[in-house]
């Protein structure tokens, strides 16, 4: 078993593990086994939502694990289609439901598709819930600034954790200023990369032979070292435990500087703008 990631805490007082597994297409028994497995290889925090589809598996795997709930980070994430205030409160409930679980340690609102402009009802609902002790922390996905700003102004809470596509080719250095101006805790999916994941980048490449770890590490010791929880998807144990193991090296500021520098002009991995991108 790796050591468990370390945790920052959040604005409301509440500790996040500084890295998670994503569970975006982690279903049925594969996928029960696979988060099993990174469980039992230290991780605890789990990422899903609502539209993933998956939420009894990811309960599952917390049961079949062993591990007492108390020690496992679950987030879960309100879709596009649930917005409306009463529909948000019973999408959060329904998560509950199907994950087997009493609370949930953050909830998200996955896109603000900003067209529908009924996110900061969904908002007020998380409030409300947070209030109620059904969700421990209460953050958002995918917003800009002045999305924001809405709901803030709307309710005078400010989000524990904005959840935002953040890789080397696209690093969000405003987005992540913002964060840190507002107090905002700043996870990434998609935090490799994906299929575009820049392994071979001189940058990567380089600090990966210094180091003597891998190119994926890197990656993921840059986020560290930004300040940002990645939540990297894997169904395989060796490279969930690879994934994890990125707490006993540090990177140069040089190195962290010479990755950032991989940045695109837009480099998104599908052009999900939140300003026109919107998940139903």
């Amino acid at each position: 078993m790796t050591t468990p990631a370390p945790t920052y805490t959040l604005n409301d007082g509440h500790e996040i593990p500084a890295l998670g597994l994503g569970c975006y297409q982690l279903d049925g028994e594969e996928g029960v086994t696979a988060m099993v497995a990174a469980l039992e290889a230290g991780y605890r925090l789990l990422d899903t939502a609502v539209n993933y589809g998956n939420e009894g598996d990811v309960g599952e795997a917390v049961r079949r694990s062993g591990l007492p709930r108390e020690e496992v980070f679950l987030t879960s994430k309100i879709p596009g289609r649930h917005h409306a205030y009463d529909e948000a409160v019973a999408s959060v409930r329904g998560s509950l439901e199907t994950l087997r679980t009493d609370y949930l340690d953050l909830q998200l609102i996955h896109w603000p598709n900003p067209s529908v402009g009924l996110f900061a009802e969904a908002w007020r609902a998380l409030v409300d819930l947070q209030a109620e002790g059904l969700v421990r922390s209460i953050g958002v996905s995918n917003f800009t600034p002045a999305h924001l700003d809405r709901v803030v102004e709307e309710t005078g809470v400010v989000p524990a954790v904005n959840q935002v596509e953040l890789h080397p080719y696209f690093p969000q250095e405003q987005m992540r200023a913002e964060h840190e101006r507002r107090g905002i805790r700043t996870e990434s999916w998609s935090p490799l990369g994906k299929r575009q994941a820049p392994y071979g980048e001189a940058p990567v490449a380089d600090a990966a032979r210094t180091h003597g770890v891998t190119p994926g590490q890197v990656i993921l010791r840059w986020q560290v070292q930004l300040g940002a929880v990645p939540i990297p998807k894997s169904a395989t144990p060796s490279r969930q435990v690879e994934n994890l193991d990125v707490f006993g090296f540090t990177l140069t500021d040089d190195e962290v500087a010479a990755i950032s520098g991989l940045a695109r002009p837009d480099g998104r991995l599908f052009g999900g703008d939140p300003e026109v991108h919107e998940e139903m």
